[in-house]
């Protein structure tokens, strides 16, 4: 009932020694640091890429080098759906990815995949793994310790800590994502929010209808299987697990513990 195959779908996952379908789903939070830590990175070309500076143009970002984004043509379309199109003398370049002006990079363990669009006032802290054809929108903020998959979004005004989106999530606006999973093809509405730290301190636990499992998590948010939805202003309590498909209705705080599949939350 909690363990990651009930919550995923991890077929398609790139990471899969991170999370494994029998743990529990939450152990992957616990493995995320060491994880990110042990992965490969580029290294970033200083002049480019200020540290913990903004960049001061528009680059791009292909076969593990960087070049000036004015001397290519670029059509600024989804990267979600593989519409960030960049051209150099004439020749699409698959697989480039855009780092607009203005964003930043902070540290030295940042990789970002193919056909990724980061754009103006994103701030993204090592470490930090960015899937292919992922949006980083406007004034986003990962604050470290972040696997992002394939075609995810982290909008406008959104902050991510210590999470991990499998392939397709979004936050697409105004959400807070503390030590957290969201499944495949999760969407948050404008200004979700997933608390994770209790208000009278201790181990968060997940109440189950077998009983109440210890975390071992002091800082446990939410873990949201695949296709959930969640409605405009919702809350999640911290250790809060819903299953595949669940719906809340939007301005709804969802009480922690298991919520089965399918659940409509009001």
């Amino acid at each position: 009932m909690l363990s990651a195959q009930s919550f995923f779908d991890l077929s398609a996952w790139e990471h899969s020694e991170l999370i494994r379908a029998e743990d529990q789903a939450w152990l992957a939070l616990k493995n995320l640091a060491s994880y990110l830590e042990a992965q490969d990175y580029p290294e970033w070309i200083p002049g480019f890429i200020p540290d913990g500076e903004p960049t001061k143009r528009s680059l791009v970002y292909y076969n593990d080098s960087l070049l000036e984004a004015r001397d290519c043509i670029i059509e600024y379309g989804d990267a979600t759906k593989g519409a960030l199109k960049i051209y150099y003398d004439g020749q699409l370049m698959i697989g480039g990815s855009v780092i607009m002006a203005g964003a930043i990079l902070k540290g030295s363990h940042i990789r970002i995949g193919k056909g990724v669009l980061i754009e103006p006032g994103a701030y993204i802290k090592s470490p930090t793994i960015i899937g292919d054809q992922t949006e980083v929108r406007h004034g986003a903020y990962i604050r470290g310790f972040c696997l992002i998959g394939t075609n995810c979004v982290v909008g406008h005004v959104t902050e991510v800590k210590h999470s991990i989106f499998l392939n397709g999530a979004k936050a697409g606006h105004f959400a807070y994502l503390g030590d957290s999973i969201l499944g495949n093809q999760v969407n948050l509405g404008a200004g979700t929010k997933l608390a994770n730290l209790r208000f009278i301190k201790g181990e968060v636990t997940i109440s189950t209808p077998e009983g109440t499992v210890k975390t071992g998590l002091h800082k446990f948010g939410a873990i949201l299987g695949d296709h959930v939805q969640t409605g405009c202003n919702s809350v999640t309590n911290p250790g809060t697990l819903l299953g595949k498909k669940s719906m809340i209705i939007p301005n709804t705080t969802v009480p922690s513990g298991y919520h089965a599949d399918s659940s409509l939350i009001r």
